[in-house]
């Protein structure tokens, strides 16, 4: 597993390795570069690695970041690694619009059918690369890192939620789990953007290989706003 942090208060070449010993002795790091002139620190490891735990590693001398240095090039990079979201939502719009033309469908009505699908698109790309997904999950949701077995558990509870909304079963409480499950998520997603820590999204499950970037955290956004909209209309 890659990281890659910025790390300032290296002065000289002495810094540079006492920093890249510091690291490479941390448990769990198989290798790590670190290049004096640009701060950046890249370590391969077995699991992945906290901004906080290299911070507590390298002391008060060294300030640690996640890496700001993106040119434009990977920019770029990014944004095309990412169309496969943006196509999927463009692709579940339409088809929730058509849908919902069909059946005549109200505000309320599309929004449950939108997020029927969501929900169980999402949770079949978790599934072609099932194996790997729980890793890539626990690296940035709160509760899967505390309770492993829950990032296995994820895409059956997307794909449980998925149908309930389809089917209208019990809508308030699907919606009461809705908005606890995309909250957890979305502070873990918030946690690695503030950190600008560099790692794989696994909304998409981990095939796709999908960079944690704001587009993340909107996908949250959109769907808690639903969920909280259809929940205010019910009780109204």
């Amino acid at each position: 597993m890659k990281s890659k942090f910025h790390i300032s208060g290296m002065t000289c070449l002495n810094c540079q390795k006492t920093v890249s010993d510091k690291i490479e002795s941390y448990r769990g790091v198989l290798g790590v570069k670190v290049d004096l002139k640009s701060g950046i620190a890249e370590i391969d490891s077995k699991q992945f690695i906290e901004i906080e735990e290299i911070s507590e590693l390298l002391g008060t001398k060294y300030t640690v970041k996640g890496d700001i240095s993106l040119s434009k090039k990977e920019t770029k990079s990014k944004l095309r690694q990412l169309t496969p979201l943006f196509l999927i939502f463009s692709y579940l719009t339409m088809g929730t619009f058509y849908i919902s033309i069909l059946i005549n469908a109200s505000y309320e009505k599309s929004m449950q059918i939108f997020m029927g699908l969501f929900f169980i698109i999402f949770s079949l790309f978790k599934f072609l690369d099932y194996d790997s997904f729980p890793d890539s999950f626990k690296r940035y949701d709160p509760l899967a890192k505390k309770i492993p077995f829950y990032a296995n558990l994820y895409p059956f509870i997307e794909t449980a939620l998925g149908i309930a909304f389809l089917i209208e079963w019990n809508l308030p409480i699907i919606l009461f789990v809705t908005l606890l499950v995309l909250s957890i998520t979305s502070l873990g997603v918030i946690k690695t953007l503030v950190n600008k820590t560099e790692i794989d999204c696994a909304c998409l499950g981990t095939s796709l290989k999908l960079p944690m970037t704001e587009a993340t955290l909107v996908e949250n956004v959109i769907m808690l706003s639903m969920s909280s909209i259809l929940l205010i209309s019910y009780f109204i």
